[in-house]
């Protein structure tokens, strides 16, 4: 029978295997910290193999490097004896809801999710600590003196004397800024599902860096563009250029496939109110009287009604034009929005395009077929290098009446883009949202410093987060703004999208307004953020949707030292083997963490039965089915076996009196429910 691990996965050693798989020529061992042999790669050979030049020694090359990188990418991939434990007390809706909110440090929290949530993010949305040459929480293991620094980076010479001249600012905490981001991206990576995206905000001090970073991380050609948000209002503090805006960096994890699924495109803003303006100015025609001039005109020429009717209809829309131009630009309106500023005889608003062949090169012999001009009955004027299109294409432009001609065969006829068939534009470069939730906190009671706005937020998720059942993870959660933004989103278009918050509890400070408030934690703010706003959405819309979560926090390990080193257990430590689980842990603490190993979600339904005294514990219905007691008997074993047919079962070690009992239990399931997968911790 398996033994769990009870440990977070370790990636190196996936890694290696995936080296190994393509490569079995590199494949050697090498012996641990313990002495024990263990399997690694030949990075001579490797190199070697991957290069169709003599590989000899360290080449120049383009790379981002830091002191301080390696130990980065060393501990994305080391494994953790540490679980999470579940906090119901803290908890909304726990039976029911799908949302997570995770108290402790990041790294450690994308490290358990390895397992549970591989694959399953849809999209990734960040606001880190900027660099402001500050210290911050998020440090890790890569904290250095200046001194350390500089030794380390080879700025001092062997007498102790700089080598030049450095500040902090510049150099050693950019080197410990990107060792807290490389190692948290790298390890989220994984959770981004195969069509999912990435979205980072950050300011001018570390765009750079982090851009290069990013690309090495999800490879440049998935780099999904830069967005400039203009905030509207310059930092006063600015001793140069004062920056009024912040930078966000998409990735995808595979571009190909993202935008598959998520051209990048938005609603036009003012569309539906272009058209309403059109319509509402089409229905002019018909009720006007013709300009004296226009009606002498058909008078003098003996016109029949019909013509009559065209030249009315025809000098009305010309009328009509002019005062949708004039509304047009009086308008706030994008460039895009803007162009389309005319109305045609059946009432649609369109724009014209050039329908000119757009390469350099000169177009094929069929990209030059005259159109013939309804009016004069001749050939109209060609673009120098052709049409855009084909014969063929252009035949059916001509019969669906989306060809503009001019009054003569010299102007060179233009497409008509209808703006009811084209409602959706790119994801610009430029975002403008001015403004803050200052307001909307005080209204909510709560006191935190510079929140993001959440409506902007809300923008950006209809954007990357597409899919309406998208998972999003923020494990920089602050003050939990995309789990707000997550609820108000899901509320307005009835979507069902899921949030993992992450946060570490990072202390409030004591002068501060949140802590005289009572809020001890950035996690106590972030927590009563997502029910108070919760409360006002339901209010405000009554959505049928989820504004629950759960809380789950991180903890060391339930298991003892020696469930991980039995090795090193010595005489003094004889009386833990009685038990190799911790004394203040629970079922339910137990469970978690075997629902983490096991690669299940933690929004599972999960029940808990009292079953002839045993507790039982459910993950939905069958899925994994657990016990923690000890003496479990046979009957009992028997019944869940022949009853609920679990695909999953998990005992202790304890709950078997001998060998004989664990055979049994085996033998059992062997007979009663064959494909029930059975392990013990």
């Amino acid at each position: 029978m398996q033994k769990l691990n009870m440990k977070s996965p370790d990636l190196t050693a996936q890694n290696v295997d995936r080296i190994t798989e393509l490569f079995p020529e590199v494949s050697t061992e090498t012996a641990g910290e313990d002495g024990k042999l263990k399997k690694a790669i030949d990075f001579d050979l490797l190199k070697q193999l991957l290069s169709d030049e003599l590989v000899e020694g360290e080449k120049e090359r383009y790379q981002l490097t830091w002191p301080g990188k390696k130990e980065a990418i060393l501990n994305a991939n080391t494994p953790i004896d540490k679980t999470l434990r579940p906090v119901k007390e803290d908890s909304v809706n726990w039976d029911t809801t799908e949302n997570l909110y995770i108290e402790g440090d990041n790294l450690e929290v994308l490290k358990l999710l390895q397992e549970s949530y591989l694959g399953k993010v849809k999209c990734i949305y960040i606001d880190p600590p900027y660099n402001t040459g500050k210290d911050f929480v998020y440090r890790d293991d890569f904290s250095e003196s200046s001194e350390e620094y500089l030794e380390g980076s080879g700025q001092v010479g062997e007498d102790g004397e700089r080598l030049f001249r450095n500040t902090e600012t510049n150099g050693r905490f950019h080197s410990d800024w990107l060792s807290m981001i490389y190692s948290r991206l790298k390890t989220s990576r994984n959770l981004l599902h195969q069509e999912g995206s990435i979205l980072v905000h950050i300011d001018e001090n570390e765009v750079v860096n982090l851009k290069k970073a990013l690309d090495e991380i999800y490879g440049i050609d998935n780099f999904l563009g830069e967005i400039i948000w203009d905030k509207g209002n310059p930092k006063g503090d600015a001793t140069s250029i004062a920056y009024q805006h912040e930078i966000l960096l998409a990735y995808a994890k595979s571009k190909s496939d993202f935008i598959s699924k998520n051209p990048l495109t938005r609603d036009k803003t003012n569309a539906s109110k272009i058209i309403a303006k059109a319509k509402d100015l089409f229905l002019k025609i018909g009720k006007k009287e013709l300009p004296s001039d226009l009606r002498e005109v058909v008078q003098s020429h003996n016109l029949s009604v019909h013509q009559f009717e065209e030249h009315k209809i025809k000098s009305t829309i010309e009328n009509v034009n002019k005062e949708f131009y004039k509304w047009i630009k009086n308008q706030s309106f994008s460039g895009g929005e803007a162009a389309y500023c005319n109305i045609d005889s059946d009432g649609e608003v369109y724009r014209p395009v050039s329908m000119a062949w757009p390469n350099k090169k000169k177009a094929p012999d069929d990209y030059f077929i005259p159109l013939i001009h309804p009016e004069t009955k001749k050939p109209c004027s060609l673009p120098e290098r052709g049409w855009r299109n084909p014969s063929s294409t252009m035949k059916r432009l001509l019969a669906d009446g989306k060809i503009i001609f001019g009054k003569d065969e010299t102007t060179i006829p233009n497409r008509k883009y209808l703006l009811k068939e084209n409602m959706k534009e790119n994801v610009p470069s430029l975002l403008y949202f001015a403004g803050s939730d200052d307001a909307l906190f005080k209204s909510l009671k709560i006191n935190f410093d510079n929140p993001k706005p959440y409506k902007f937020s809300k923008q950006l998720m209809n954007y990357f987060a597409f899919s309406s059942d998208s998972l999003i993870l923020d494990f920089f959660s602050g003050s939990a703004t995309t789990a707000h933004a997550v609820m108000q989103l899901n509320a307005e278009d009835g979507g069902n999208r899921k949030y993992i918050m992450v946060q570490l509890p990072e202390q409030t400070p004591e002068t501060s307004e949140a802590r005289k408030a009572g809020y001890a934690t950035i996690c106590e703010i972030g927590k009563e953020r997502i029910r108070r706003a919760a409360k006002k959405i339901q209010a405000e819309t009554g959505a049928d949707i989820d504004y629950g979560f759960r809380v789950y926090r991180v903890d060391f390990s339930n298991m003892k030292d020696i469930y991980y080193t039995p090795d090193k257990l010595g005489q003094g430590d004889l009386l833990d083997l009685t038990d190799n689980i911790k004394g203040d842990r629970t079922g339910e603490d137990l469970l978690i963490q075997v629902m983490l190993e096991k690669g299940l979600l933690l929004s599972l339904p999960m029940e808990s039965r009292e079953i002839d005294g045993f507790t039982f514990h459910y993950v939905a219905g069958n899925s994994l089915i657990a016990c923690f007691d000890t003496d479990i008997p046979e009957a009992l074993i028997r019944r869940i076996a022949a009853e609920d047919k679990p695909l999953r079962f998990i005992c202790r070690d304890a709950s078997f009196a001998d060998d004989s009992d664990r055979i049994n239990l085996e033998e059992i399931f062997k007979l009663l429910s064959p494909s029930t997968d059975i392990q013990v911790l």
